[in-house]
């Protein structure tokens, strides 16, 4: 299987992941819808991708949403795959940062991709097919020091995607959660201190991390193969992801459940 001929929508596609995610479906024979502030750099990843349409948008901003929707909806007759992946990054101490900071990164890192994936999906249901990635972290399994506001983002991401997922998989959609580790990207540099400035530096482990590529072949490797969380990491961070994977056997569980009649059950009690 390949995402040839389907339709794949980026946030955050101007760098980085996003950037090598378009360059990686592309090469698939994937049209492409890739979103981002930075038109620039979207269009030269737009260069290196086919079939694209350029569509720019502030993620956070809610009002804008309906009308981006309907655009990338429209362009090639619908939307497969929709990558969450618009984000920012932390390096602070709790104790120090200003609480705009947390208002900031969850805005960015979890209301505006639900905010997105709502307005999608149900066109996605009527349809009866797609697939809704979440780009989460390896953060986003294990609490990591001097990101406090990114956890709390990333594991709420996480969550609302295996919830999405018990809700929709009945219904022909499939919902991914990807862990990234440390992958070569400006993530760190680009992360917000305590007072809400840019970094402007980046980590060891970030600059020796998994190049891009690398990762995103396994992101679309394991998406193709159907697998609902995806852990995309090396060594000990690959070690805490695998050590917080949720069974198998557990997702399968949660997602009976709708087929049990727990909406009914919940609605009847609730009378």
């Amino acid at each position: 299987m390949t995402f040839a001929g389907q339709t794949a929508w980026i946030t955050g596609a101007s760098s980085g992941i996003g950037a090598a995610l378009a360059r990686g479906l592309a090469k698939q024979g994937a049209r492409l819808v890739l979103s981002g502030r930075n038109i620039t750099a979207l269009e030269a990843v737009a260069a290196d991708c086919g079939q694209v349409l350029l569509l720019p948008f502030e993620t956070t901003d809610n009002a804008a949403i309906p009308a981006a929707v309907a655009k990338a909806w429209d362009w090639a007759g619908g939307i497969d795959l929709l990558v969450n992946n618009a984000g920012i990054s932390q390096r602070s101490l709790a104790q120090e940062t200003t609480f705009d900071v947390y208002e900031k990164i969850v805005a960015v890192d979890l209301l505006a991709p639900i905010a997105l994936t709502q307005e999608l999906l149900p066109r996605m249901v009527a349809r009866g097919s797609g697939r809704i990635a979440m780009i989460s972290s390896i953060a986003g399994k294990v609490g990591v020091p001097m990101r406090t506001a990114y956890c709390a983002a990333k594991f709420g991401l996480a969550g609302y995607g295996d919830a999405l997922r018990a809700e929709v998989a009945h219904l022909g959609l499939q919902v991914h959660n990807i862990y990234p580790g440390s992958v070569a990207t400006d993530v760190s540099r680009n992360a917000l201190t305590a007072d809400g400035s840019r970094r402007g530096v980046s980590d060891k482990v970030i600059d020796n991390g998994i190049p891009p590529d690398v990762a995103v072949a396994q992101m679309i490797e394991e998406m193709l193969a159907g697998r609902r969380e995806i852990i995309v990491a090396e060594g000990a961070e690959k070690a805490m992801g695998e050590a917080r994977r949720t069974p198998d056997a557990l997702l399968d569980q949660i997602g009976a459940f709708m087929a049990a009649g727990y909406v009914k059950r919940m609605n009847e009690g609730a009378q």
